[in-house]
């Protein structure tokens, strides 16, 4: 479990890409993830990698793999995913500077969030905004 000293991610979105490194650049570079961990086949394609935003952690590896979760994917379509970031607009601005698709520029919602919207290579749908899914009380 989670615990206050060493907040440790319990959930993590899993994502297979195509094009697993240019995914793990546009998520580092363009969007401000972490690159913590990538493992690599022989052929060169991602096995596992681990991304990091805050205290959030993205999965990702190459299509095409075998396995039960790679044939459990085989016909997965897009994901989205939310992120928690404090200064929306500079977030936007970077990913906008790397050339990711923005779907949606920073909006105050209604629920007292700011968000923006974006769409990866592969049509996966990323959020980012001040909202903190359990911070209320």
């Amino acid at each position: 479990m989670a615990g206050a000293e060493n907040p440790v991610a319990t959930v993590c979105p899993t994502l297979l890409y195509e094009d697993a490194r240019a995914a793990i650049r546009t998520l580092t570079e363009g969007l401000g993830f972490t690159e913590e961990a990538v493992y690599t086949g022989e052929d060169g394609s991602v096995l596992h990698a681990e991304l990091s935003q805050g205290n959030g952690r993205v999965m990702l590896g190459s299509k095409g793999r075998e396995g039960v979760f790679a044939r459990a994917m085989a016909g997965a379509g897009p994901a989205g995913v939310y992120v928690v970031v404090d200064e929306v607009d500079e977030h936007c601005a970077r990913a906008r500077a790397f050339g990711v698709e923005i779907l949606m520029d920073p909006t105050d919602q209604d629920y007292g969030s700011r968000d923006y919207m974006a769409r990866d290579a592969e049509g996966n749908v990323w959020s980012f905004g001040t909202y903190a899914p359990g911070s209320a009380g």
